[in-house]
């Protein structure tokens, strides 16, 4: 007899389990829309949901836009909404929840979203089930913009007339996600339990997921050791660790999913402090460190080496585009033509530098980067401080040089010109222009191409970005960030688009 194995019998083959997830530190909330802090994004993702999601090519997918339809001239977006979706309290979805999230809490409450939303004139809902966006002028990411972490749909009947920031739902966070939220105890887990009102027919597959909270960097390598728990996202597990666990038969991993983010770190370099306004001294800082050992030797290859600003990964990364070469003669000539003669230590300049307070490969990447520049008598004071104090620091500018890490978020329009525009220098925030740095034809290049939405034509305009920063070199590019998610292999479909750990697991399931 033959027996077709329909979408409901596979289904009830994959049914059930729990999966324990490693969240470093913990979240300070989990109401995405307020925060969008990589704990709370981890978290957050399987309770709320946004439009769209993408593929590990950058193409977007439905999640609650079914489908979506761009005029020609790039300034009008109409998506048309799932049906029977609702919030996890029972109340149904609707496009006006989508207005309101749109224009109402998210350009209060996320960074993000709020520079992404400038470029939206009006927000409609002709019905229940449509949203039509209508642009002041063409935005050419428009599309990717819509992840959680940017676009969280939020349920006005909770909302709507409230303070936001203090609203007690965002205790027991509300969403349409697959999973609900269950119980939080503090400094130990987060537990979500299966929504069984999901508009997805059969998903998800899971019972639950448990958060894992384990401050220790020893304690996290022995949970995944032991099995006690089954995921460790990038950036949870210390790099020499990584390839040890993936050599256990019970785990493997992945590097699928960077794909959205393209992590990128580099020096941060305050131009606001000589000698680091002058380019010569900023180049001779990229020949003067090699690179390939922080990739090799502090990163255990889950790295590689940037040619600029913008990630392989991304779209309109320029392949051609050489890197500054590690060569400590050419570092030394330069500051040679600057005047900065080594005196009778050898010293030609003493600068700080605060390594990224994130653990101990980022410590031993300032330890490394301090070596490299004192051969070529650039001594450099390195500076230590908790997280806090540190985007104090360098939010206000009180800083010469530091380590930092930016995501791209799929598009340079997004990611990568909010680094660079000078449109960006504003004391207090951090993750823009704390360098200082300002470039007219920069900054007309990025603009041009956001609002260009022939992709020709932004390829030649990024191509010409990419090239002007990297001689001018206002940040010393240090690697791409290629770190895996481990997963037990008794698990399946955990990663399955290009925001990886950060969607929402509805596919993930035991492998029976």
């Amino acid at each position: 007899m033959l027996v077709i194995v329909t979408a409901s019998s596979a289904v009830a083959q994959t049914r059930g389990g729990t999966l324990n997830v490693l969240v470093q530190p913990e979240p300070p909330t989990l109401m995405l829309g307020i925060n969008q802090l990589g704990p709370v994004e981890l978290v957050g993702s399987k309770i709320y949901q946004t439009l769209l999601t993408y593929d590990f090519d950058l193409k977007p997918q439905p999640v609650l836009a079914k489908s979506w339809t761009q005029s020609a001239d790039g300034l009008t977006y109409s998506f048309t909404l799932q049906e029977n979706v609702k919030w996890h309290d029972g109340k149904p979805f609707t496009a006006d929840d989508v207005v309101f999230s749109t224009t109402k809490l998210l350009p209060e409450t996320n960074p993000r979203a709020r520079a992404i939303l400038a470029n939206v004139a009006t927000v409609e809902a002709p019905d229940a089930h449509t949203v039509v966006f209508r642009l002041k002028q063409p935005f050419a990411p428009f599309l990717g913009a819509f992840v959680p972490s940017n676009m969280p749909m939020v349920p006005k009947h909770l909302y709507e007339g409230t303070d936001f920031r203090n609203n007690p739902a965002n205790r027991t966070p509300i969403g349409t996600g697959p999973f609900k939220f269950a119980e939080w105890q503090r400094g130990e887990y987060i537990r979500l339990v299966r929504n069984p009102d999901y508009w997805k027919p059969g998903l998800p597959h899971l019972d639950e997921i448990y958060f894992r909270v384990l401050p220790d960097a020893a304690a996290r390598a022995f949970a995944l050791e032991s099995q006690q728990v089954d995921v460790a996202g990038p950036d949870t597990i210390e790099l020499f660790d990584i390839d040890r666990l993936l050599k256990l038969p019970h785990l493997e991993g992945t590097g699928r999913g960077s794909e959205f983010a393209s992590p990128m770190s580099w020096i941060e370099l305050n131009h606001r402090v000589k000698p680091l306004d002058d380019k010569r001294f900023r180049q001779a800082l990229l020949h003067a460190i090699d690179r390939k050992v922080i990739v090799d030797t502090i990163w255990s290859g889950h790295a590689r080496v940037p040619n600029g600003p913008i990630a392989s990964a991304i779209r309109f990364h320029d392949a051609d585009l050489k890197p500054l070469a590690f060569d400590p003669r050419r570092a030394e000539q330069l500051l040679d033509e600057m005047g900065l003669k080594r005196g009778a230590d050898g010293t030609r300049v003493t600068l700080s530098l605060i390594p990224l307070p994130y653990g101990e490969a980022w410590k031993r990447m300032g330890e490394y980067i301090k070596q490299a520049l004192g051969r070529v008598g650039i001594a450099v004071t390195l500076e230590t401080m908790d997280p806090a104090a540190w985007v104090q620091r360098v939010s206000n500018w009180d800083y010469q040089m530091t380590v930092n890490r930016l995501q791209q978020f799929g598009d340079p329009a997004v990611g990568v010109a909010r680094t660079y525009l000078s449109s960006n220098i504003r004391k207090g925030v951090m993750f823009n222009n704390t360098m200082g740095y300002s470039n007219a034809r920069v900054d007309e290049l990025f603009a041009k191409a956001g609002e260009t939405v022939d992709d020709a034509a932004r390829r030649a305009l990024y191509r010409e970005v990419q090239r002007v920063l990297a001689d001018d070199v206002p940040v010393a590019w240090m690697i791409e960030i290629k770190t895996p998610t481990i997963t037990n292999r008794k698990f399946r479909d955990v990663v399955t688009t290009a925001l990886g750990v950060n969607d929402s697991f509805e596919s993930a399931r035991l492998a029976r």
